[in-house]
């Protein structure tokens, strides 16, 4: 069997077997979802679905890639301690965040502006690793090399800053995270395969297996959520492949809707303190103005999708034409 296809597969059984028995186990201890109050009220029925299955996500992700790694690939090492590094930590921050909420009730969980410490710190552990290992400080525009030194520092952090966030806030409906997340991960591994990085290629075949097998019980209507263990966590791992592959400017054309989702979010709480309590949106992110316009779920996920899948064949054409 190919090795490609063997990643894949093995990350989505190993997955799928995992949720089987993961799903009941969650309702029987009661770590169910809470829904915010200032939320649509049709998110109320939601309330003590099964949540935190994105850490089966990265759990599917260390044992395929490890599999591979000892039996059909060999990764080169400095990489792959790469490629686990943010996924692993933006992973942790947000399952302790999960289970403050969840299993200890605090709904406040780390808070904001620590979970926003945090990732800063892992995005400057991460630059330092990035560097120490070898790797360059330039950038690929369109074809042109451009050394940016201390500034790709702050072009990294504030990479790993949007799109960890963004991601997060996109998971607010059933399968809309998850779907677009299966989109941009395969247009990754197209881009990694085309450009010749077997071990990108692998882990991001990998990742796309394992929230495929997320998607067939988070899909409308979700019997788990994905909780911040798994959006934050799979955020930093899209941003950090895109960084390795050197073609940081097609992360936010892969990422496209996650980078409206983001900036919905942040324009909407910029014009309210500007204007002294002024919305712009009926509520963000934006996926949920469109749901307080009227359109259900399954509408929005599919024009979402759409949309995402129109940016990622955008990237890889791109990819193909300037960057490789």
């Amino acid at each position: 069997m190919n090795v490609y296809v063997k990643g894949f597969l093995f990350a989505f059984i190993c997955a799928i077997f995992m949720y089987v028995f993961l799903i009941p186990l969650l309702r029987r201890v009661k770590i169910g979802q809470s829904i915010r109050k200032e939320g649509p009220k049709t998110h109320y029925g939601k309330a003590g679905t099964p949540t935190m299955g994105g850490l089966i996500i990265l759990l599917s992700i260390v044992f395929s890639i490890l599999y591979l790694h000892f039996t059909d690939a060999s990764f080169d090492r400095r990489l792959l301690l790469l490629l686990f590094m943010p996924m692993i930590l933006y992973g942790a921050l947000g399952f302790i965040d999960d289970y403050l909420i969840v299993v200890k009730r605090n709904n406040e969980g780390l808070g904001k502006y620590f979970k926003l410490f945090m990732q800063v710190v892992w995005a400057g552990m991460y630059f330092y690793l990035f560097l120490d290992k070898g790797f360059a400080s330039t950038i690929n525009f369109f074809g042109r090399t451009i050394d940016l030194k201390w500034f790709y520092g702050v072009l990294v952090l504030l990479f790993f800053l949007g799109f960890t966030n963004a991601v997060n806030f996109s998971d607010g409906l059933d399968g809309l995270a998850s779907g677009l997340l299966i989109i941009a991960f395969s247009a990754t591994a197209l881009i990694a395969a085309f450009s010749g990085n077997v071990g990108i290629t692998l882990f991001a075949l990998a990742t796309t297996g394992a929230i495929l097998a997320f998607f067939c019980y988070n899909f409308n209507p979700a019997k788990i959520f994905m909780g911040d263990v798994g959006s934050l966590a799979l955020g930093a791992t899209l941003v950090n492949m895109f960084v390795l592959l050197k073609m940081e400017v097609l992360l936010l054309v892969v990422g496209l809707v996650f980078v409206v989702e983001g900036l919905s979010v942040l324009i909407q709480v910029i014009y309210f303190k500007m204007t002294g309590g002024k919305r712009i949106f009926l509520m963000s992110p934006i996926h949920h103005h469109f749901e307080l316009k009227g359109m259900n779920e399954w509408e929005i996920d599919a024009l979402f999708w759409i949309v995402g899948l129109l940016s990622a064949l955008g990237a890889v054409v791109l990819a193909l034409n300037y960057f490789l």
